[in-house]
């Protein structure tokens, strides 16, 4: 099993990372793949890459709820990085307007500069989309083309707005909330081509049913994929095996670990 997204750098993992992942790795996941945030996250991002390096592999971007009106210098630092070496995608980009509406405008310049880089170093884009789905869907619609694909993580949108992420090349990240009672994904996840899932955890946050409330973590990625199993009417080991390879493709996974 593959965990696409994870922020296993953060400060909620300092006293037992090493524990955390040893679980993880012991219990059959294959890899972790970790989304950047702003500067301040790279190097500790990095770092766990340098030790697991076969298995915590990183992405690059700038996350939306970190853009403010010196988001240009961030983004600097972001094509930077994607200039001196390898990484496996373009993110956690995106649009956020939960907490703040004032950076919108930036947000949205921030999105279109990151899916430009994205096209450019031909890697994909995984987006964060927080009360934001429309104007996201939006966005990428306005800016699809075959050089342009991805994943929108933590999904939870319609099956409609499904529809419309899968119609402009990109896949749904499938994480904790597809357990949850009224998540809303009970009403999606069948009616959608396994092709198009991957699976995820966003650790430490939204971790799934029996785990609500609590730190999430990789090794819970496995309640997702039981989940989505279940709403499928397959086996675990189908949806695994399908959205490892999901996961292979999509982040060219092989390629990168032969950098």
């Amino acid at each position: 099993m593959i965990d696409t997204h994870a922020h296993i750098y953060s400060d909620k993992f300092k006293e037992d990372i090493d524990n955390v992942l040893a679980s993880a790795f012991d219990n059959g996941l294959k890899h972790i793949l970790m989304p950047n945030i702003d500067h301040t996250s790279i190097d500790g991002m990095l770092a766990l890459e340098d030790k697991y390096s076969s298995q915590c592999l990183s992405m690059m971007g700038l996350h939306p709820c970190h853009v403010d009106k010196n988001f240009e210098k961030e983004l600097y630092i972001v094509e930077d990085w994607l200039n001196k070496r390898k990484f496996v995608a373009v993110g956690e980009m995106g649009l956020d307007l939960y907490w703040d509406k004032t950076f919108k405008e930036q947000q949205i310049e921030a999105f279109k500069i990151q899916a430009e880089l994205a096209k450019k170093h031909q890697l994909p884009l995984v987006i964060h989309a927080r009360d934001a789905m429309t104007e996201t869907i939006e966005l990428l619609e306005e800016l699809a083309c075959d050089e342009l694909f991805g994943v929108l993580h933590c999904f939870t949108g319609t099956l409609e707005e499904a529809n419309r992420i899968i119609d402009v090349n990109f896949k749904l990240g499938i994480g904790g909330v597809v357990t949850f009672k009224n998540g809303g994904l009970d009403k999606v996840v069948p009616h959608v081509d396994l092709k198009h899932m991957v699976l995820e955890t966003d650790s430490p946050y939204l971790a799934p049913k029996p785990f609500r409330g609590k730190r999430n973590q990789p090794l819970y990625t496995t309640y997702v994929c039981d989940r989505v199993a279940d709403l499928l009417g397959i086996s675990g080991a189908e949806v695994e095996e399908a959205t490892d390879r999901n996961a292979y493709d999509l982040f060219d996974i092989e390629n990168y670990l032969s950098k």
